[in-house]
C-alpha cells in the first residue's frame, strides 16, 4: 500500500559551513517537525529521490527554521539539498482536537452557504495574521477569501468534503 506524504518545509539554503539548512516552514506544527530526533524525509520532486533523516537540532530565527540534520557536518553534505522538500508520512500526523483540521482535509472542499447556494472549491489557506482565510475557488473566476472565524465557518465535514458557511455583509464583494 503507497503512503500518502505531506510537506512539512522546503530547504531554502544552506546556513554556515556546519551542515546547517535553512527551512521554510509548511506546517502548523514546526515546533514538533523540527524538534530533536523528529524524523522526515528529504524529497527531491524532480527525481523522486528521498532520504530519511533525523533532525539533532532546530532553532527559529527570522520566520525560518535553521536546523541541522544528524550526521550531516558539513556545507558540502547539505548543499545540494537546496530546493528538495522535508516530508513526513500519513503515519506521522498527529491526532488534531476537535474542530482543528489538516491543510489537506480542506483543500479540495465544496463550499456551500447556510442558504444552500453552491460557492466552489477551497484551494489553498493563506496565513495572512490573526486567523487562516481559506480560498474558494469560484465558477465566475473570482475568489472569495473566506475568514476562519466561527461567524463565517458553520460546518467542517471533512468526510463529506463539504463546508457550510454563513456569508457576512460584504464577502461576496
Amino acid at each position: 500500500m503507497n503512503k500518502r506524504w505531506f510537506n512539512v518545509g522546503i530547504v531554502a539554503n544552506t546556513h554556515g559551513i556546519r551542515g546547517e539548512l535553512k527551512i521554510v516552514p509548511q506546517t502548523d506544527f514546526p515546533e514538533e517537525r523540527f524538534a530533536k530526533g523528529s524524523r522526515l524525509t528529504l524529497t527531491d520532486e524532480g527525481d523522486r529521490t528521498t532520504i530519511p533523516v533525523e533532525v539533532e537540532s532546530a532553532r527559529v530565527h527570522k520566520n525560518v527554521y535553521i536546523i541541522k540534520l544528524k550526521s550531516y557536518d558539513n556545507i558540502n553534505d547539505v548543499e545540494k539539498y537546496k530546493g528538495w522538500r522535508l516530508k513526513i508520512n500519513e503515519e506521522q500526523l498527529s491526532d488534531l482536537e476537535e474542530d482543528e483540521y489538516y491543510y489537506h482535509e480542506i483543500v479540495g472542499c465544496r463550499v456551500v452557504s447556510d442558504e444552500g447556494a453552491e460557492l466552489g472549491t477551497i484551494s489553498e489557506i493563506l496565513s495572512p495574521g490573526a486567523n487562516h482565510v481559506w480560498v474558494v475557488d469560484r465558477p465566475n473566476g473570482k475568489p472569495l477569501l473566506l475568514p476562519v472565524i466561527d461567524e463565517v465557518i458553520l460546518n467542517v465535514d471533512v468526510q463529506e468534503k463539504q463546508v457550510t458557511v454563513h456569508l457576512m455583509e460584504g464577502l461576496l464583494g
